[in-house]
């Protein structure tokens, strides 16, 4: 068994005992702070309802990362926690649902999918000879891979009986944060006292001399990765029962902040070290950290940079730590030990207590009489919801609206996050542009609870309710699109498709209108459809990859114009004379290839009306007034000949 032998330097005291209690307490002594931090920032920030919600938006992440601690201390990495999440939800959604399974069957089926994927990665690295990177970076793609092979690229809805795990339990205590506790307890009795977490402490410490005691290495690896299948499957029933449906793109990028939350809790990257308490007190910092900076109405792109310090912090604080002669978490603690553990713990929510007093005294006695309104945008990381946000910014400032923006990332998970924060933060009134309609609608109910208004933009939110939709109708898009292409060519020709991102709405929508309207024109052939995630990137090499093996295409119908730009980048010379290229939204480059003539249509919406008119019918709906439950922005095909006069 390998033990730390780094001694705490003998009879220190008075500052020097503080200063070696704040060091072995590192990320505890973070998190205070930041809850010292955003009080301080926000009088919306200690109140009941946001502090439940930053454990119930930490739980997820939080159960990931637990399985993720018996990797890393025991010196490994496990890359697939993120998708070895969605696959499993996606097994239960699938298997109640499709399959037609009892529902306690399928939720078996879901932690058997868990549990084979980490059993896989385990016999990859322990059996395979695989480097735990490469092997969990594999087993990433097949896992998203096969949830969308599953879910046909579509969200399957939870079975009620599922869902509730996403509720309260008497009305107040979240059921996800109730969860995480109980993983939590396992993940400390797992690692303090059974045979496999002394064995994961003396892998990570010197494997070689694990093996050399006679430790049979390979099959508690095997073991250890299966634990954190295990882990993640549980994680991915939690969030899908959040969301209401098994989401194929769910925990997206997860697995960073799985490894991020054991770091920051003081695990070593290197293996030997690392506790349950500690993971769960990164999970918090990393939920506090976003919760805060939603509240501030912080970029989410300054947030990732923001995480990114802590992370690098949370390192070179370890590695002080060591030269300073702290004791770092190691296995085989004393009694003492825990006993001194217990009491820093004790001091920290006493400290704690008395800042949410004294904060809570602070802010008691403010107030604004200025409306203030919530959007929360699927993603900035286009030009189409950029300008959406340009549109409702103008028309706030116009208004005297306090707007603040959020950027889901494409993450219902997180937007619903966002959600819940804006519904805590006592908002007049909010503006949600789903990342998909199933998924938002949970946290779209909960306001409805607390009687805050909620408009939908740009796509609707199922089963909840909505002050108003304002919305283009994507369908009828699809069509407009397909009879723009099928008559500049003729009635007939071959064509390709280019989907956006696999599971959202628009895709959906403007993928089945375009079918519909080509209903119409038998002559058109549809000779190959590719997904490119709505980036032109992705549209210039699926476009590429596409004519070898289809050089004869006479037409691409592109879900978005980000897709469709990078179609005509691939296309080179043939783009607007051999081959047209038809598509969707009317962003500014994509008119400004219409004008050149490379792109001969884009289903123009208007984004920015878009925008202005959700703010507006969101402030009528603050004060009281009656708004119209659905507000259609006609679309519009612009083509070379009345691009000049179209303003968007």
């Amino acid at each position: 068994m390998a033990t730390d032998t780094l001694k705490s330097t003998a009879g220190a005291g008075g500052a020097a005992g503080v200063r070696r209690l704040l060091l072995d307490n590192g990320a505890l002594t973070a998190l205070i702070v930041l809850v010292i931090a955003m009080s301080a920032l926000s009088g919306d920030f200690l109140t009941t309802d946001n502090l439940l919600n930053i454990g119930v938006q930490a739980a997820v992440t939080a159960i990931l990362a637990f399985g993720v601690t018996f990797v890393i201390v025991s010196a490994g990495i496990d890359l697939s926690v993120g998708s070895v999440a969605a696959l499993s939800a996606t097994v239960l959604a699938w298997s109640a649902t499709s399959a037609g399974v009892p529902v306690a069957m399928a939720v078996i089926l879901a932690i058997a999918t868990g549990l084979a994927a980490g059993l896989v990665n385990g016999i990859l690295i322990s059996y395979g000879k695989l480097p735990p990177f490469i092997a969990t970076l594999a087993m990433l793609s097949v896992g998203r891979g096969l949830s969308l092979v599953i879910s046909q690229g579509s969200p399957i809805a939870f079975p009620n009986s599922v869902s509730h795990l996403g509720d309260t339990l008497g009305g107040w205590l979240p059921v996800p944060v109730l969860v995480m506790v109980v993983m939590g307890l396992i993940t400390a009795f797992v690692l303090g006292r059974t045979y496999i977490g002394r064995s994961m402490y003396a892998i990570g410490g010197n494997e070689e001399a694990a093996r050399l005691s006679g430790l049979r290495v390979k099959k508690q690896k095997i073991a250890i990765y299966a634990l954190s299948g295990l882990f993640a499957a549980a994680a991915g029933i939690v969030l899908a029962a959040r969301l209401s449906s098994a989401q194929p793109q769910a925990a997206n990028g997860y697995e960073l902040d799985a490894i991020a939350a054991v770091v920051i809790g003081g695990a070593s990257l290197a293996g030997g070290t690392g506790k349950a308490s500690g993971t769960l007190i990164g999970a918090l910092i990393l939920a506090v950290l976003r919760n805060g900076l939603n509240l501030l109405s912080v970029s989410a792109f300054w947030q990732q940079v923001v995480i990114g310090v802590v992370i690098a912090l949370a390192v070179l604080l370890d590695t002080v730590r060591r030269k300073a002669g702290a004791t770092p978490v190691a296995a085989g603690a004393s009694p003492g030990g825990r006993g001194r553990q217990t009491l820093t713990y004790a001091l920290a929510a006493l400290v704690a207590v008395a800042v949410v007093g004294g904060m809570s005294f602070l802010h008691g006695g403010s107030s604004s009489t200025t409306p203030k309104v919530g959007l929360s945008l699927s993603t900035l990381n286009n030009p189409f919801f950029v300008q959406i946000k340009q549109g409702a910014q103008a028309e706030a400032k116009k208004l005297g609206v306090d707007l603040t923006v959020t950027d889901a990332q494409n993450d219902a998970s997180q937007q619903a996050n966002q959600l819940q924060n804006f519904t805590s933060s006592g908002l007049g009134a909010i503006v949600v542009n789903p990342v998909d309609s199933d998924a938002a609608g949970p946290a779209v109910r909960a306001a409805n609870k607390a009687g805050v208004p909620v408009v939908g933009v740009d796509r609707g939110v199922n089963k909840a309710k909505t002050a108003a939709l304002v919305a283009s109708d994507n369908v009828e898009g699809g069509k407009l699109g397909a009879k723009a292409l099928a008559e500049k060519l003729g009635g007939k020709g071959k064509i390709v498709i280019l989907q956006g991102l696999a599971g959202t709405s628009a895709s959906r929508e403007r993928g089945a209108g375009f079918a519909e309207g080509l209903k119409a024109y038998p002559g058109i052939q549809v000779v190959a459809k590719q997904p490119a995630d709505f980036d032109r990137t992705k549209g210039l090499d699926v476009m590429t990859n596409l004519l070898q093996a289809h050089p004869d295409i006479q037409g691409v119908f592109a879900e978005n114009d980000e897709m469709a730009l990078g179609a005509i980048k691939a296309l080179g010379s043939k783009a607007g004379k051999s081959v047209q290229v038809v598509g969707f939204d009317g962003e500014p480059d994509g008119l400004a290839a219409v004008k050149a003539g490379t792109l001969y249509a884009s289903v123009a919406q208007q984004p920015s009306q878009l925008g202005r008119i959700a703010i507006d019918n969101a402030l009528r709906a603050a004060q009281g007034k009656k708004v119209e439950e659905t507000v259609m922005v006609p679309v519009k095909v612009v083509t070379k000949e009345n691009v000049a006069g179209f303003t968007g």
